[in-house]
């Protein structure tokens, strides 16, 4: 049973969580550690045993870029959630491959990459057109803003 908590209207933004919604509809919370400084993001989630399954690491950029990541010692496999500085998702990238050096690429105008365990994405519908919500997305041009 997938242990995700159900994603509140009503719920405050929080720096330690993210929501995503689906084009479908179903939100759902993940809590996540920040990757918001260039020490963070080149680490990242490397050499980590196990993710829980309702959390997950979100990197955060200064400005729209292209983005690129790869596996290098990272031991699990996780899906990368690439996404436009409204925080629209762009691309999913599914179980990418632990230790594998192939860059993943996101695409152009990629702001911010929500990563969780492997094949999630697709078991809780997150594709191109989800939103995600947090509070380091602009309010005034988040597709999905906090209140």
């Amino acid at each position: 049973m997938l242990a995700l908590l159900p994603a509140m209207a009503s719920a405050d933004c929080r720096a330690d969580a993210v929501e995503v919604r689906t084009p479908g509809g179903t939100a759902v919370r993940f809590s996540v550690e920040l990757a918001d400084t260039p020490a963070e993001r080149a680490r990242g989630l490397m050499f980590r045993e196990s993710l829980p399954r309702s959390a997950g690491m979100l990197f955060l950029f200064d400005a729209p870029q292209v983005a690129s990541f790869w596996m290098r010692n990272t031991l699990i496999p996780l899906d990368m959630i690439f996404a436009s500085p409204d925080g629209t998702v762009k691309s999913v990238h599914a179980n990418a491959v632990p230790r594998d050096l192939t860059p993943i690429r996101g695409g152009e105008g990629i702001q911010s990459v929500l990563e969780i365990n492997g094949g999630l994405a697709g078991r809780l519908g997150i594709v191109p057109g989800s939103v995600l919500r947090h509070p380091a997305l602009d309010p005034s041009t988040a597709a999905w803003p906090c209140d």
